[in-house]
């Protein structure tokens, strides 16, 4: 059974005393930086920073409602090869489930890292996070934020709601993490539940010295947001089918695409490092856009943006863990993410696959079973 710890509040609040856990890990001799969000011009988006001087910690802030960009990429480049040193990462749900699957596709390691994992309220997109923090202090917004939802409460603020991904993700707990942070249901005034879930966290989390406690009241907050979550994603998978059911009306959903590629540079599982759309192959040759633009009478530019978006679906719809990262990314507000949970949860479910649920799993395409899609074969047969 998984060992519960506290860290206790004082008036300093919940960041205040979550920096002092994370100074404890960092001056941990075993472990020599943590990557964790962190405010580095005061009141600012917390950007991901690998931290290795324990008072740089001041700003640190994994608590806060913001998500701009999914750490496992940042993290793949961490523990590709040897650093020599192991290090400490505190990450969302989803981050810690895109890292699992980059480890499948040898693009990382957990060798030499301690997975912090942390109970997800959700975040707003980046644009969400600056209107919902005003002119408030980053750490003030961040316990306002988490005083109304820490048991799954309303988290519309300033007129902005969560990340549509987040009010969709059905994973608000932690798997595969050495440490969680157990915020769901937490008296946050008073102490934030640690729980050591893995060996290495045990041996941890022990070294640290922090009293034992019960984290009373988790399991049915994040029963209870599960279920919300889920009712979401089923009715948000249904509007999109409605309106990407064929090819006519997919053109319309992606009409505003300018192929800058940022979903495909935001997604945290994409990780060719050269992308056949970054080629000259799709430079065409300007007598074949006339000849094409001649032939409808019209031709919109740029071209390929269908073929490119359905590429993507078919490389990535298997490993999509729903981060919301590429809508986060698209300049012009395609709700990128939509359509991809929606590819996702079907391709996920025909091979009865959840990204990141173990490190045991492959990647459905990389194996062949002689048992699978039966009824397919007995119809073709």
């Amino acid at each position: 059974m998984a060992t519960t710890a506290k860290i206790k509040v004082d008036e300093g609040g919940p960041v205040v005393a979550l920096q002092g856990f994370l100074r404890g890990l960092l001056e941990d001799e075993s472990l020599g930086g943590v990557l964790v969000p962190v405010h580095l011009f005061g009141k600012s988006m917390p950007m991901p920073t690998l931290v290795t001087d324990p008072d740089q910690l001041s700003g640190a802030d994994p608590l806060a409602p913001a998500f701009p960009m999914n750490s496992a990429k940042l993290l793949s480049r961490l523990t590709r090869g040897q650093s020599g040193e192991r290090i400490a990462a505190v990450l969302r749900p989803c981050e810690i489930r895109a890292f699992v699957e980059l480890v499948k596709l040898n693009q990382g390691s957990l060798d030499d890292v301690i997975i912090v994992g942390v109970d997800c309220m959700g975040a707003y997109d980046n644009t969400g996070y600056k209107t919902f923090l005003g002119d408030r202090d980053s750490f003030e917004a961040t316990l306002a934020f988490h005083g109304s939802t820490g048991g799954g409460g309303e988290a519309k603020v300033n007129g902005v709601d969560l990340a549509s991904a987040c009010k969709s993700c059905e994973f608000p707990a932690p798997t595969n993490a050495d440490i969680v942070i157990g915020l769901a249901g937490a008296k946050l005034a008073e102490a934030i539940p640690v729980i050591a879930d893995s060996a290495r966290g045990e041996a941890l989390v022990g070294r640290l010295n922090l009293p034992d406690m019960t984290a009373d009241g988790r399991a049915e907050v994040l029963d209870a947001l599960v279920k919300t979550r889920t009712e979401h994603r089923d009715a948000m998978i249904e509007e999109t089918k409605a309106v990407t059911g064929t090819l006519t009306d997919l053109s319309e959903y992606l009409a505003g695409c300018v192929n800058c590629y940022n979903c495909r540079v935001a997604c945290p599982v994409c990780y060719c490092k050269e992308c056949v759309f970054n080629t000259d192959v799709f430079e065409h040759k300007p007598w074949q856009y006339m000849g094409w633009a001649k032939l409808k009478g019209s031709l919109k530019l740029p071209t390929d943006t269908i073929f490119y978006h359905l590429t993507r679906m078919s490389h990535m719809s298997m490993a999509c863990v729903g981060c919301g990262q590429c809508s986060n990314a698209c300049p012009n507000g395609i709700p990128v993410m939509e359509l991809f949970r929606t590819v996702a949860a079907r391709t996920q479910e025909s091979f009865d696959y959840v990204p990141g649920r173990s490190l045991d799993e492959s990647p459905p395409l990389s194996v062949f079973k002689e048992d699978e899609f039966q009824d397919t074969v007995s119809h073709m047969a």
